[in-house]
């Protein structure tokens, strides 16, 4: 009997084990349902959850009214999970299927599985919100139709073509947004939804409307952006609660000249169309938008006689951002991307019809060769098929961040070419002060991209030789006598200018000058050449040649295999004039002339040729003040710090900015949260937490990322921190920099250290409001104008309603004393006794925290009662 005992003993052991981890899962997913809310969406196995809830079926289960679940489940478990959905929450009014939370390699958002709705969630009788954003619904699922209680219907970035005539018969439709899909027809029942208040169709392939359309009585927005309408039906003047209507972007010839009387429109956006001839109402209404409109241009010119040969007229395309492909036939089209690209193709260009596609890459070190003193201004595009040669050069025009040194530099696009990068001939177009646009000539398609550097002077040197000068610096001059080269050579010379008073900040010298940074450089062929090459370079500034001491001029000369200086001066003859210094060199590199007493310059010039290619930079983290777990981090340029805060800090708060660092163009860096905060989810920039970034000067090198913590908030905040360090992302960060923190310099991968706080969980808490949050805000003295400001600004996300409500209230009572105890007072005035005890609960738990703090530090005075008034109210004070 005692065998069996032991025998039997490890079995029931198993069998409570497992019954305690079954426990211990129903308890993880009963904790899900926080009041009427069911939040699945950012769960893994979201579906098996609900799947689980629903065999166990809780009584909390039957109370809920809003559901969230992702829209990248498989589609069959999807479809089995949602089959479940009107047995076991027939309370449901909000239901929310969005794809999107994912992204790619490039950060671009994936779109969900879903393709259809089983049938019988049309007996879903409360339902009254649906969004189904971001999946790849081709048709509308048919039981869409069949709920009448629907209010707001959301298809936004999907594959839908068209919408079928059974749509018009939702009574009760107050919001449809259908952006980004491939729609190119309506259909006319859509007319018949007269509770319709707001549309939005934006993003397709509409070329007409419907006349039906004017009968939507109650319309009061209706955007019908980026598509392809030619013109606006009459009935459009019959909307006499419309109060904003958006067209741009649109090729629109004319418009209705009664839109301008309807009585309550406040705004008319007809940017980028064709209008040229509008009436003078349009002209003068200060609501309307015309910019980017041929307003005044001449007409197209009259039809050719019988007989004549028929000239075309060139298409145009306007592409919204859903759209990565369009073609091009031999006939020719003008193309404006919505990534600030344009393309015009020629007649003739192609000889029969070619589907060109593009996208726009993030930049990265692979895809920006950059010289040692150019800038990056634009992003990477892509323009496919690569390599295809047209029969006529294509027009190129990308927009690009005007740079802020424009003096002896210029402005080129770069692409490339076979298996090496080049740049192409280039003019700058001036749109508008801040708005400009690099325009080129393009053989074939490839990867292009704007770029900032020095002017550069090329000439084609022949064996009879010939003389090269700069255009930015008429002192410096190459030349190439007979015999330099066998065979025509292309060089290049550009020349870099170093500020005098840095190069004497850096060798502590206040006599130190140096000339111009001359580089000859080459696209290709022998280093060096047949015969002695004459440069010409002014003597450094404040010296003459009959005043210097020759002693203390150094020729600096840099060896382009091991990236180092040597001090040429005794290897070259100098000749010296009163103003410029000539010497003759066999080589393609970099030259220098230094004016210093110091002997031993080489590692010098290593410092001071860095120190032109660096730039100085400060490091930002701030939290959005709504919602504190979103943090935005960038890295700017000294001089933008300022002017970038004052525009962030009325939806931000932060510390103040790290101390001043040093970055080359195209530096990788990373930022890795530390003590307790980790990155809430996962990216294609983030590595173990750590989010990779590349800094460009001319580029926002900004990213906004939500954190979370393991660690207790109940009560207290969590304090952590972000740091940034220099290079790629390892596994881990090297303890080694994290001691360095005391020192700084390019030697160092640390670079710097900002706090960051997450607040206590009483607002978590106070999310379990749900619906009952507009009485709450009353008892709390918000006015009601404020509420309804809030409920249209946020009429899509119920915990976005709560959130701003809370932080708004608590904005006004910032320093003032007893905030907690007016949101328990309102708590309970708004019935919800439930959530007020929680936070009641909360604060005894602080109470008892603060209460042994003090004793362990011995600074309570012997005998403290509990109860004692002022030890809660610095814990009241502190969650407030």
């Amino acid at each position: 009997m005692a065998a069996e005992a032991e025998g039997l003993e490890p079995q029931a052991a198993a069998t409570e084990d497992a019954a305690g981890d079954a426990t211990e899962a129903a308890d993880a997913e009963l904790r899900l349902l926080v009041g009427n809310r069911l939040s699945l969406d950012l769960y893994p196995g979201g579906c098996h959850r609900l799947l689980h809830l629903c065999a166990q079926r809780p009584p909390q289960l039957g109370e809920v009214e809003f559901l969230q679940l992702s829209g990248h489940e498989d589609p069959q478990l999807l479809e089995a999970t949602l089959t479940q959905v009107p047995r076991n929450l027939q309370r449901l009014r909000s239901l929310v299927l969005r794809g999107g939370q994912h992204w790619d390699v490039l950060g671009a958002c994936l779109r969900g599985s879903l393709t259809t709705l089983p049938a019988g969630l049309s007996g879903l009788a409360r339902l009254a919100h649906l969004d189904l954003s971001f999946n790849s619904l081709e048709t509308l699922p048919a039981c869409i139709p069949q709920m009448r209680g629907l209010s707001t219907l959301l298809l936004s970035y999907n594959h839908l073509s068209e919408l079928p005539e059974a749509l018009g018969a939702l009574p009760s439709l107050t919001f449809l947004s259908v952006t980004h899909n491939r729609l190119q027809t309506l259909p006319i029942a859509l007319g018949a939804l007269s509770t319709l208040q707001r549309l939005d169709l934006s993003g397709n392939l509409l070329d007409t409307l419907p006349p039906e359309i004017g009968g939507l009585s109650s319309l009061t927005e209706l955007n019908l952006a980026s598509n392809r309408l030619q013109g606006l039906p009459t009935s459009l003047v019959g909307l006499r609660s419309l109060r904003l209507l958006v067209l741009h972007s649109n090729l629109l010839t004319s418009v209705p000249t009664g839109l301008v009387h309807l009585p309550l429109l406040t705004r008319l956006d007809l940017r980028d169309n064709q209008l040229r001839d509008v009436p003078p109402e349009l002209l003068d209404a200060p609501f309307v938008r015309l910019q980017g409109n041929p307003l005044g241009e001449a007409l197209p010119a009259p039809q050719s006689p019988p007989g004549a040969p028929v000239i075309l007229e060139m298409p145009r395309l306007f592409l919204n951002s859903d759209v990565d492909s369009f073609p091009v036939t031999p006939q020719g089209c003008s193309v404006t991307l919505a990534c600030g690209v344009r393309l015009q193709f020629p007649a003739g260009a192609t000889a029969s019809p070619v589907n060109i596609q593009y996208r726009l890459w993030l930049p990265e070190p692979r895809l920006v060769p950059l010289g040692p003193h150019d800038s990056l201004l634009s992003g990477v595009l892509e323009l496919q098929p690569h390599g295809v040669a047209f029969r006529q050069k294509v027009s190129l025009w990308l927009l690009f961040v005007p740079p802020r040194i424009r003096r002896c530099r210029e402005v080129v696009v770069r692409t490339l070419s076979g298996d090496s990068w080049g740049d192409l001939d280039t003019h700058v177009e001036e749109e508008a002060p801040k708005r400009l646009w690099a325009h080129c000539q393009v053989p074939h398609f490839s990867w292009f991209l704007v770029v900032s550097r020095p002017v550069s002077n090329t000439c084609l040197v022949p064996p009879e030789g010939t003389l090269l000068c700069c255009s930015g610096y008429p002192g410096v001059k190459v030349t190439f006598p007979p015999g330099a080269t066998e065979e025509p050579r292309s060089v290049c010379m550009q020349v870099v200018r170093m500020a005098s008073r840095e190069l004497r900040a850096l060798l502590g010298e206040p006599e130190a000058a140096a000339s111009p940074l001359l580089c000859l450089s080459q696209s290709g062929g022998p280093p060096s050449f047949l015969q002695p090459v004459t440069v010409q370079l002014p003597l450094p500034p404040g010296v003459t040649g009959l005043s210097l001491d020759r002693s203390c001029l150094h020729l600096l000369y840099r060896t382009p295999l091991e990236a180092a200086w040597d001090d040429i001066t005794a290897q070259v003859a100098l000749e010296l004039t009163h103003l410029y210094a000539r010497f003759q060199v066999t080589h393609f590199s970099w030259y220098w002339l230094w004016y210093t007493t110091k002997t031993c310059v080489q590692d010098l010039a290593r410092k001071a040729w860095e120190r032109l290619r660096l730039h100085r930079v400060n490091l930002i983290a701030l939290q959005r003040r709504r919602d504190p777990e979103q943090v935005l981090l960038q890295c700017l340029p000294r001089d933008k710090v300022d002017a970038t805060l004052r525009r962030l800090l009325d939806r931000y708060r932060g510390p103040e900015p790290s101390d001043t660092v040093e970055m080359f163009e195209g530096e990788k860096f990373f930022a890795a949260f530390e003590k307790g905060i980790d990155v809430d989810a996962e990216r294609p920039d983030c590595v173990e937490g750590r989010v990779c970034f590349v800094f460009y000067s001319h580029l926002k090198n900004v990213k906004e990322v939500y954190v979370t913590t393991t660690l207790d908030r109940q009560v207290q905040a969590v304090r952590g921190q972000v740091s940034f360090y220099r290079g790629a992302v390892p596994e881990e960060v090297p303890e080694e920099a994290k001691a360095a923190r005391q020192k700084k310099g390019m030697d160092t991968v640390w670079m710097a250290t900002l706090p960051i706080k997450l607040p206590s969980n009483l607002l978590t808490v106070a999310g379990r409001l749900g619906p009952d949050w507009p009485a709450v805000a009353l008892h709390l003295g918000l006015p009601y104008r404020e509420l309804q400001r809030i409920r249209h600004e946020f009429r899509d996300d119920l915990d976005g309603q709560i959130r701003h409500m809370l932080f708004s209230w608590a904005e006004r009572q910032a320093g003032q004393p007893g905030a907690v105890g007016l949101l328990l007072r309102a708590l309970e005035q708004s019935d919800r006794l439930d959530v007020a005890e929680e936070v009641r609960a909360i604060l005894e738990l602080g109470r008892q925290k603060y209460k042994d703090s003090i004793q362990r530090t011995s600074l309570a005075p012997r005998g403290l009662d509990p109860a004692d008034p002022a030890a809660p109210q610095s814990v009241e004070s502190a969650q407030a």
